[in-house]
C-alpha cells in the first residue's frame, strides 16, 4: 500500500524540504514503499513532473527549488508487480492528477488502464460534465458499490482550483488514515505525519471531500 503527500500553500515553499521528509515516512512505513516514486509540482506557472524507479529514500534527486503546490505518491506495488515507472503515479492528463493508496478487490467496472489505480482515475473522469467535485464523488460511489471488498481507497485528485480527497478503509486504520494540517494558509495531506510546526489531525473514515486551492487565493 502506498504513500501519499500533498502540499498546497499561499507561499513558496522548499519543494526538497517536503520531499526530504516524505522519504523518511516512506522509508520508516511498515509496509515496503520502494517500488518507484513520482510527483508533481506547481511551476513557472505550470504543472511540472518527476518520476523515478528508485525509491524515494535512495533518489539523489535533484534541487527542485520552490512551489506553492505539490503532490507525491511512493509506490508499494500489489504483490510486487507490475513494477515499471510508467506504472508510477502521480497519473495525469492536461486536466488533472491523480494519486491513489489502497487495496480493491473484485472491481466490477470497465476503464482502460495498465494498473487499477490508471483505471479508478479514467472511470473517475468519464463522469465530468460541470465540475470535477460532483465527478469524483459519482465515481467513488459506483466503485464502492461496485466492489466486493474495498480493504482501502485513499485517492488525491487535483486540478488547477482545488483537490478532492477520499478517505476510505474498511480494516488498519491506524495505517490507511489519512492526516491533514489545515491552517489559513497551509494545507498538507499524508498518510503518515512528519515533524510540521503545526498540529495534525485525522482525516475521518468514509471522507469524500474538496478543498480549495490556497495558492490562487
Amino acid at each position: 500500500m502506498c504513500r501519499l503527500l500533498y502540499v498546497d500553500s499561499r507561499e513558496i515553499f522548499s519543494i526538497n524540504q517536503y520531499l526530504n521528509k516524505f522519504a523518511k515516512v516512506a522509508k520508516n512505513s511498515k509496509e515496503y514503499q520502494g517500488h518507484g516514486w513520482g510527483f508533481a509540482y506547481w511551476q513557472n506557472s505550470k504543472w511540472n513532473y518527476y518520476k523515478n524507479i528508485l525509491p524515494i529514500w535512495e533518489d539523489e534527486f535533484p534541487e527542485f527549488g520552490f512551489s506553492k503546490r505539490i503532490l507525491v505518491h511512493a509506490r508499494s506495488a500489489f504483490q510486487d508487480k507490475d513494477i515499471c515507472v510508467e506504472n508510477n503515479m502521480p497519473f495525469y492528463d492536461e486536466k488533472y492528477i491523480f494519486v491513489f493508496n489502497g487495496e480493491l478487490r473484485g472491481v466490477k467496472i470497465k476503464s482502460e488502464g495498465r494498473i487499477g489505480a490508471e483505471k479508478i482515475f479514467n472511470y473517475i473522469k468519464r463522469f465530468v460534465k460541470e465540475n470535477i467535485n460532483s465527478a469524483f464523488k459519482k465515481g467513488i460511489e459506483i466503485i464502492n458499490k461496485r466492489t466486493d471488498y474495498v480493504r482501502a481507497m485513499n485517492v488525491i485528485l487535483v486540478d488547477n482550483y482545488s483537490a478532492q480527497v477520499c478517505s476510505f478503509f474498511s480494516e488498519d486504520p491506524e495505517y490507511f488514515t489519512l492526516r491533514k494540517i489545515q491552517t489559513q494558509n497551509k494545507l498538507i495531506i499524508c498518510s503518515e505525519e512528519f515533524p510540521e510546526n503545526c498540529k495534525w489531525e485525522k482525516i475521518e473514515n468514509n471522507f469524500i471531500g474538496e478543498f480549495k486551492c490556497l495558492s490562487l487565493k
